[in-house]
């Protein structure tokens, strides 16, 4: 029987359909994760925003289209959030978040129904991984409540897989996997026997020889400690996507984070301090309810001000159950023409970054057809031509002008 795993949403979404790839393989199932002809198709939904919950549904009519016949079995968040929206579209098998590995039982019989959201760390996936990189998840759940934000509504309280379970899935990992990154909703919340344990976990890998990258972190954990350890580990990739969401106080508040920009602005020093060409990048949301021309104003001078190396930008949209849902919601015309501006200081601040840097060590991921493929450790894209097969292979490399979202790059003598 053919099993197709369809995934939208985070990359914690795409560690565990990987998990659920593997153990279909184990229980000896035909395992594809690209949409294509197949007996049962589960579908991994994401509800971040309106529109991800949007294409949620939709694919199902894609999967349909493959097979009018196959069973749909649907799990996630978007289902976590309203499980009504699928089982009206027919589908056999609707879950939630929890208990995604029990989709499993149910391909050859029953239903499921949604599962109580966990207090503790379900530890039952391990990702089938890539030859290159290998995300591993060490966390779930959230407990910041940001106002805008369904998620913590959806995944539950913030919960931490034990060193032991983390370590073990990392040093399973092949000699072949070059790179680890650690992923979960909420990471910089990490504990260890209920204590702030990031760090220690990073030395604990660290330890293990491989590239060590973080999915994102929160800037309420930077602190002198924090910076300085980081920049003792050998393998540690100086990357930090710092989520900031507004550059402006009064937007920030009404967020519900739990920062200054002020603070926002010497935790980068302090990154800075120890990692000189740090890339850090950040998310930012235009057209939060409220968000007046003289806050979005505030925020794009906050963001030149810290001179990130990319933004991720995303139009604010609303969530029925968040306290922002009862805010007054802004014209759509507003958030378009924000994000456009956003754009335009984005182009601006990549071409900066990357003139500071000349050198760097680039993993190659890919071969697209052209060019070899992959990232320095601070995370710049980089397209290098070459007559050998370099997919795989840790290079020393000199940084050269733009190229698509990248740059090329010639490999040091």
């Amino acid at each position: 029987m053919k099993v197709c795993v369809m995934t939208l949403g985070c990359k914690v979404n795409k560690y565990e359909s990987d998990s659920i790839i593997k153990q279909l393989e184990e229980r000896g199932y035909e395992a594809v994760e690209s949409l294509q002809p197949a007996d049962v198709f589960v579908i991994n939904t994401c509800a971040v925003t309106a529109e991800a919950e949007k294409k949620s549904r939709q694919m199902i009519a894609r999967c349909r289209k493959f097979n009018p016949n196959a069973r749909i079995l649907i799990c996630g968040c978007a289902s976590q959030k309203n499980q009504e929206q699928f089982k009206e579209k027919g589908v056999e098998v609707v879950t939630g978040v929890a208990g995604k590995t029990k989709l499993i039982d149910v391909i050859g019989r029953g239903n499921l129904d949604i599962s109580e959201l966990p207090l503790v760390y379900e530890d039952d996936m391990k990702a089938k991984q890539s030859r290159i990189r290998a995300y591993i998840k060490i966390q779930d759940g959230c407990n910041n409540f940001c106002s805008y934000c369904i998620i913590p509504y959806l995944r539950g309280r913030s919960r931490s897989r034990s060193l032991e379970s983390i370590m073990a899935e990392a040093r399973a990992l092949g000699d072949e996997i070059k790179e680890i990154v650690l992923t979960g909703i909420n990471v910089t919340d990490y504990k260890i026997d209920g204590k702030a344990g990031l760090l220690t976990l990073l030395q604990n890998l660290d330890t293990l020889g491989k590239r060590i990258r973080l999915s994102s972190l929160e800037e309420t954990l930077v602190s002198e400690e924090f910076a300085k350890g980081l920049s003792e580990l050998k393998n540690f990739c100086p990357h930090f996507h710092l989520s900031l969401q507004s550059g402006c106080d009064s937007v920030l508040k009404r967020m519900n984070r739990k920062y200054t920009t002020e603070e926002f602005y010497n935790s980068v020093r302090l990154l800075r301090k120890y990692f000189p060409l740090a890339g850090i990048t950040t998310d930012v949301i235009v057209g939060f309810p409220g968000e007046s021309d003289e806050e979005f104003e505030i925020t794009r001078r906050f963001i030149e001000k810290v001179g990130f190396a990319s933004l991720h930008i995303f139009k604010y949209s609303r969530r029925d159950g968040t306290v922002a849902s009862r805010m007054t919601d802004l014209p759509d015309a507003i958030k378009a023409k924000r994000s456009d501006i956003l754009e335009g200081v984005k182009s601006q601040l990549f071409d900066e970054f990357v003139k500071k840097n000349k050198t760097g060590k680039v993993l190659i991921e890919e071969f697209d057809g052209q060019h070899y493929v992959g990232y320095t450790e601070n995370y710049i894209k980089c397209y290098i031509q070459s007559d050998n097969d370099l997919v795989n292979q840790i290079i020393d490399v000199e940084l050269g002008e733009r190229f698509k979202d990248g740059v090329k790059v010639r490999i040091q003598p």
